[in-house]
């Protein structure tokens, strides 16, 4: 696992476009090898980071927080 990849399903508020940028880069960094690819590559990586970025995002908005855990959250505010 990529270890600066931090989790992005937050019981207190949801996560930032950015943060979710952010991770999809990390993402693909990780599993094509490349931390800048080349310019014959640019392409192909900014477009997965794009597609992960928006698989992310809908399925943190189709993730539910179950109830248990809501409560815990609320109860330590």
């Amino acid at each position: 696992m990529c270890r600066s990849i931090k989790p992005l399903r937050l019981p207190d508020r949801a996560a930032t476009e950015q943060e979710i940028q952010e991770a999809a880069l990390q993402f693909v960094r990780k599993v094509s090898g490349y931390r800048k690819p080349s310019r014959a590559n640019q392409e192909a990586f900014d477009a997965a980071v794009q597609e992960i970025a928006a698989a992310t995002q809908k399925m943190l908005e189709n993730l539910t927080i179950q109830q248990n855990a809501q409560n815990a959250i609320l109860s330590r505010e």
